[in-house]
């Protein structure tokens, strides 16, 4: 690692609107903390509150008892990290990360750490069986289980349960955790295994358990997820077969350690880098695999429309905007709708039609199609509450919902949608949380 007064990198963006956080030269500056496992130091930048995070070739189990050099480990936890971190700010999470910087490190905003491991589990194993006798291993949480550990490698990371975390009033930088802040780091940590358990299953993989650590951002005081999520965080098992394990878990089984063990190692890190880079890539190509259609009857319904579309594009949903009058143009309205549908046989699609007065779109196209179809219809002051019977009072065997609300007619079809897409599920499970954190904030 370079240090000294030249420039470590230099950051190159093209899009305007990105963090400049991320686009500045900034030089090395003195190591201010060391793990088993990450070298983290200062950074000299015209931008303060960051740090750069640089990872060892080093693996370790039992608190760093168990101990050993595995060549090439750092650029793998660094890819495997940097993968998952930018999916979950994809998703709307907030994380400490900000951009890789080399194969071996990246770039983060400084944090006061929380000295709590947060475990969300879904299948009951390893220690959790040894702690609770009579429970079977493969139980499976519904909703995950949430334990938390206190950080303290002397005493083998204590379990507190909640009400010793409540009493223990711990002050992490200007903020003191509070039973609230408890609610809300529980609350995101078991968002934040479900939306990466969603992302292991679009490759038949189960994430079995996982442990994150929270921090206080020294720059804003936000409750951040901080520290990595690499191979060493979690339990997974492709096909949900613990014999095929690719985690952490291996090394921690070996009593004696060969040169062919960390080989194996080696290739089944290898393994999950790879795996998580094909999980973003197909993350990216997902922004193109579903399809909201909203069909409106006039061309001056356009601005309602885009309401729609917008809240389409901020769930990762493609929308397409199409005229057709069911009432004037009917024949036209159906041609329309043979190709929609047609093109629904590759793309998975919902159908939103947008028609004031008497509504006869929704119906109409409900009534020749297969498709999901949800009616928004624009408002109008003067007739809205006699012209939203066109929209409610259909004839028999016809199924589209109304929904008065573009941005809630956006978030239904999204949910249909969710099915077929990690990428929009996940959107939604973080929006729903950002809800709900929103709300308990306020209260």
């Amino acid at each position: 690692m370079e240090s000294g007064s030249g420039p470590i990198t230099q950051f190159e963006s093209s899009d305007p609107n990105k963090n400049k956080s991320c686009d500045e030269a900034f030089t090395l500056g003195k190591m201010f903390c060391e793990g088993k496992t990450k070298v983290v130091y200062e950074i000299n930048t015209k931008t303060p509150g960051r740090c750069l995070i640089v990872s060892k070739d080093i693996i370790t189990a039992g608190d760093g008892a168990k101990r050993n050099v595995m060549e090439g480990k750092a650029e793998l936890s660094s890819a495997t990290n940097a993968a998952v971190m930018q999916m979950l700010n994809d998703f709307g999470l907030k994380t400490a990360f900000i951009k890789g910087v080399n194969k071996k490190s990246f770039l983060a905003w400084k944090c006061d750490m929380i000295p709590i491991e947060w475990v969300a589990r879904r299948v009951a194993t390893g220690s959790f069986i040894r702690r609770h006798v009579g429970v079977k291993e493969g139980y499976r949480f519904s909703p995950p289980k949430l334990e938390t550990f206190y950080k303290d490698d002397e005493n083998h990371d204590p379990q507190w349960s909640r009400e010793v975390l409540e009493e223990a009033k711990l002050k992490c930088g200007k903020i003191v955790v509070t039973p609230d802040l408890i609610d809300i780091m529980e609350k995101m940590t078991i968002t934040i295994f479900e939306v990466l358990e969603k992302a292991w299953k679009s490759k038949n993989v189960s994430l079995i358990d996982m442990k994150i650590e929270f921090g206080v951002r020294q720059d804003t005081n936000e409750i951040v997820l901080a520290d990595v999520i690499d191979n060493d965080s979690w339990r997974i098992w492709p096909s949900g077969d613990k014999r095929l394990m690719k985690d952490k878990q291996v090394y921690r089984n070996l009593k004696e350690v060969t040169n062919g063990d960390m080989q194996n190692l080696k290739e089944n890190y290898t393994w999950v880098s790879n795996q998580l880079t094909a999980i973003s890539e197909a993350l990216n190509e997902d922004k193109n695999s579903v399809r909201v259609a909203v069909c409106m009857g006039s061309p001056k319904d356009m601005a309602h429309c885009n309401k729609i579309k917008a809240g389409c594009t901020e769930l990762g949903v493609r929308c397409t905007l199409h005229v057709s009058s069911a009432h004037k143009s009917t024949t036209e309205t159906l041609k329309m709708l043979a190709k929609i549908e047609d093109e629904a046989s590759v793309t998975p699609t919902v159908l939103v039609a947008v028609a004031g007065r008497s509504n006869g779109l929704g119906p109409v196209i409900s009534g020749n199609s297969v498709l999901p179809v949800i009616n928004c219809p624009p408002p109008s002051e003067q007739w809205g509450r006699s012209d939203i019977w066109s929209s409610l009072r259909l004839p028999s065997g016809l199924g589209c919902a109304t929904l008065l609300d573009p941005q809630a007619a956006a978030t239904c079809a999204s949910q249909i949608l969710a099915q077929h897409t990690p990428l929009v599920w996940s959107r939604l499970r973080v929006k729903q949380m950002q809800y709900w954190i929103d709300l308990k904030q306020a209260n």
